[in-house]
């Protein structure tokens, strides 16, 4: 990261709070030099309190703490972005943050169920579903993901709206499973349909 410009708020300068999971911004807090080397020797947040007249980690009191995933600063060298991983609510209030939005992604559940697939590679089989489609190869998730198919078609002619989310549901999951056993997952499908556009 290039110096940054602490000069034009009197050695201060604005730290954007955002969920590194949700996008969602959580807070503004500001950081001077100090604040932002704590920051970075202990991988959490840590503000200068303009009332408090110190250093403050957020989190500090109620162990709610913001875990740094990444710090951007700004075209002008003078805001900091900062991606975080929440250890609970944000806002003193108790909000998920401090703007009174919940802090929640539709499509969150997503990067969770890739996580816990990727768990389920190499485990005992019969700890899971997951475990045994990894155990049994490329070969037969890829059969399954072509089953689910066939059957997300058949139920999109039956007009019944919950066999035919379940059935999406299914092909979903086991094209899942098929990126992770080929080492992709969904971002990587994502950035495909990115460039597309």
């Amino acid at each position: 990261m290039t110096a940054l410009n602490f000069n034009k708020m009197n050695g201060l300068i604005p730290a954007i709070i955002q969920d590194a999971s949700t996008n969602k911004v959580l807070m503004l807090g500001f950081m001077n030099n100090e604040s932002l080397e704590e920051t970075n020797l202990t991988g959490l947040v840590t503000f200068y309190s303009r009332t408090k007249e110190r250093l403050w980690t957020k989190g500090e009191t109620s162990g709610n703490y913001l875990r740094v995933k990444e710090i951007i600063a700004d075209c002008d060298n003078d805001t900091l972005l900062i991606k975080v991983i929440p250890d609970g609510v944000v806002c003193h209030t108790g909000s998920q943050t401090c703007f009174g939005e919940e802090n929640t992604s539709k499509l969150e559940f997503l990067n969770y169920l890739t996580n816990l697939i990727e768990s389920r590679k190499g485990a005992n089989s019969n700890d899971s579903y997951t475990s045994k489609l990894f155990a049994a190869g490329s070969k037969r998730i890829a059969k399954k993901v072509g089953e689910e198919a066939v059957e997300l078609a058949l139920e999109a002619e039956n007009g019944e709206m919950d066999r035919f989310i379940d059935e999406a549901a299914d092909l979903l999951f086991h094209t899942m499973v098929l990126l992770s056993s080929r080492n992709i997952n969904l971002n990587t499908i994502a950035n495909r349909l990115k460039e597309r556009h």
